[in-house]
């Protein structure tokens, strides 16, 4: 078992949160940039939480709460690093958080094509709602 700290993000780790994303995560978000992580951290320190093993990150999840919605997004763990129950700390401390805040049911965004994702959260106990789909709107230039 690997030597894992479980703790929130820092604005100076950004450019790293990209990187791992890049390697890790499945898709893209429009906020895929410096910007946009920098701007999550500081607006609320808590919600994105690293899995940190010797230095390096291995794991992420955002908890995103915004006083009505417990809402997590960008699950992922290091391809190396899969299978050791990084996703499972991760979920737990996401959904601690949660509970500490008042929440009551905790939403995930996975993508279809995603497989690999599909089972891991089935694994962890959230079903899929088929008569919900998500609209979006690209805000701005």
């Amino acid at each position: 078992m690997i030597d894992l700290q479980i703790r929130p993000a820092r604005t100076d780790e950004a450019e790293a949160v990209l990187a791992f994303w890049k390697e890790s995560a499945e898709g893209t978000s429009i906020s895929d940039d410096v910007h946009g992580v920098t701007r999550l951290v500081e607006r609320d320190p808590e919600a994105l939480i690293l899995a940190v093993a010797d230095g390096l990150i291995v794991g992420s999840v955002i908890a995103g709460w915004d006083g009505w919605r417990a809402s997590l997004y960008r699950l992922a763990v290091l391809p190396s690093h899969r299978r050791q129950g990084i996703s499972t700390a991760l979920l737990r401390a996401a959904e601690e958080r949660f509970v500490a805040l008042g929440g009551r049911r905790a939403d995930a965004m996975v993508l279809e094509r995603n497989e690999t994702g599909r089972r891991l959260w089935t694994a962890a106990g959230y079903g899929r709602e088929d008569h919900w789909r998500r609209w979006t709107k690209p805000l701005g230039a």
